[in-house]
């Protein structure tokens, strides 16, 4: 309960404290952590070596791995500061490109499967895609204690997205479907450990197929997208389309599918590697050993 009050305090205080002072604050806070969470620090080390490949230095995996503990931290700062942005203000923070395809995809009426990763700051990019509109569903970690998990879910929602534990009911992101809504999931880590094994950045990985699944299952499209942190304090987000192959073969489709999406990660994780906050092993070989 220690975080929860710790979490509570924090979103009290920090929407008063100016951005700026906000992103060096977390950052130093990030490299804190780095400093004291070695097995964290291991398991972001890990991943940063296979994204970075072979041929990367020591040095630079080194300073990716400390680059992902800092931005993390900013995406706390952003976390606690939703509630304080107002539509104009998120306007004014995102460039965001691909409203048309969200558009195109709803006019189908079969609602649509937002598919995206732990890159960049998808908090922030989530508010103005409700701000906008459009009724999202976003499924999320289920944090304990029960109350932190509560509050947290309570700071996404600030300007209207609706969080469903990724232990809960699934029937109501069917419904939201059935409701020509959006419902938003991440496909770089497999929370659950029901899904299937596949090629990530050219090794197996065991990676979460639910979006697939439900896709396909419903006939609702699917589009990945991603948030880019830029370096004056705003963000670029894009979205595009990705086509399911629908052969009758469930099991062959959906990993065509899921390897679809990955091949999209794939480019926006390389290029930004320090910008993919995840502090899990992803790497089948790399399991256990953090």
């Amino acid at each position: 309960m220690l975080l929860y009050y710790l979490f509570r305090l924090a979103g009290w205080i920090l929407p008063h404290i100016p951005p700026r002072f906000g992103y060096w604050l977390f950052a130093r806070l990030g490299d804190l952590t780095y400093h004291l969470n070695p097995a964290g620090r291991a398991v972001v080390r890990d991943n940063m070596a296979h994204v970075l490949g072979p041929q990367a230095t020591p040095e630079a995996i080194d300073r990716a791995t400390r680059m992902v503990f800092r931005y993390s931290g900013q995406n706390y700062f952003d976390l606690f500061r939703l509630a304080s942005l107002d539509t104009n203000q998120l306007e004014r923070l995102i460039h965001a490109e691909g409203w048309e395809q969200i558009d195109e995809a709803l006019a189908a009426g079969k609602g649509l499967v937002l598919v995206t990763a732990h890159f960049g700051a998808p908090d922030v990019v989530a508010q103005l895609v409700t701000s906008r509109g459009y009724p999202v569903t976003a499924v999320v970690e289920h944090l304990k204690p029960e109350p932190l998990f509560r509050y947290v879910c309570s700071l996404r929602g600030s300007h209207g997205l609706r969080t469903l534990p990724v232990d809960g009911a699934l029937m109501r992101l069917f419904r939201a479907l059935r409701h020509n809504e959006v419902i938003a999931l991440v496909a770089d880590r497999d929370i659950t450990e029901s899904g299937i094994e596949v090629q990530f950045f050219g090794r197996t990985a065991r990676m979460a197929d639910g979006h697939v699944q439900i896709a396909l299952r419903t006939g609702a499209p699917v589009m990945a997208g991603y948030c880019l942190r830029k370096p004056d304090g705003t963000f670029y987000a894009y979205g595009t389309p990705i086509e399911l192959e629908r052969t009758g073969d469930r099991d062959r489709d959906v990993q065509a599918g899921l390897r679809k999406v990955l091949a999209f990660m794939e480019t926006f994780i390389a290029a930004h590697p320090e910008q993919w906050v995840m502090f899990q092993p992803i790497w089948s070989e790399s399991h256990g050993k953090s």
